[in-house]
């Protein structure tokens, strides 16, 4: 069955081409990958205690005190001693920890919040990317990472750092610890955020359809004249 060409067409939220049937199995991937290695691994357990927020297991422990440890151990692959490596199960529970979690676990765990907390405390590296999502994450993750970054300009530039800090809190047991300046923005992305913020302008003047903007910042004649936008930089003057 062949796709709708609309999934297939420029997306709002991306400045390229994006072919939904084409991200969606790397993306699955990467939510696998998470499920069943990352959230196991002492590395990553440290980071996500650092930023903190919960990884799935630590939820569904609180949840399903069957699946607590009775005592801390050292994580898989050299972790530092404390962090919890497996969820500990009960005689009859699956022996494989991953499936022990996912009897009990939410059926759809979303990595949106842990895309956004790497992002805002500034610890979205490749690598770390990588740690987190696995080999697929450039095609899995890559485009819901970039979005998230100018997500976070917009944030910053929408509202006082308490604002975005509030923003960005996951309730009280997971407020963010700290907020760092977009990791290694480049000029490009600044470029493209900034476009996409003249995009959020016209929609709160209004300025859709036969009021949309040309590239000279004119609208379509409306009733006899033209209307005027304003622009980020119209509105610094003011």
């Amino acid at each position: 069955m062949a796709a709708p060409h609309f999934f297939q067409e420029e997306q709002p939220f991306l400045d390229g081409q994006f072919d939904l049937f084409d991200w969606y199995p790397s993306f699955q991937s990467c939510v696998r990958y998470f499920l069943e290695h990352a959230q196991y691994n002492g590395p990553i357990q440290a980071l996500a205690a650092f930023i903190n927020i919960q990884l799935p297991f630590q939820k569904a422990s609180a949840h399903h005190p069957v699946l607590q440890r009775a005592s801390p151990s050292p994580g898989p692959g050299g972790g530092p001693p404390g962090a919890t490596a497996y969820p500990a199960a009960a005689a009859s529970a699956p022996a494989n920890p991953a499936a022990a979690v996912a009897a009990f676990a939410a059926p759809h765990v979303s990595l949106q919040p842990y895309i956004r907390r790497l992002v805002a405390t500034g610890f979205d590296f490749p690598a770390v990317l990588h740690g987190f999502f696995g080999d697929d994450w450039e095609l899995g993750v890559r485009p819901l990472h970039e979005q998230e970054r100018r997500n976070f300009l917009f944030a910053a530039k929408s509202g006082s750092w308490l604002d975005v800090k509030g923003a960005y809190d996951m309730g009280a047991d997971e407020t963010v610890p700290f907020l760092r300046p977009l990791r290694g923005a480049t000029e490009g992305e600044i470029v493209g955020a900034e476009g996409g913020w003249s995009e959020w302008l016209a929609v709160q003047d209004w300025m859709l359809g036969p009021r949309s903007v040309d590239g000279d910042g004119e609208a379509a004649p409306l009733g006899g004249r033209r209307v005027r936008i304003k622009r980020e930089h119209d509105r610094q003057g003011e």
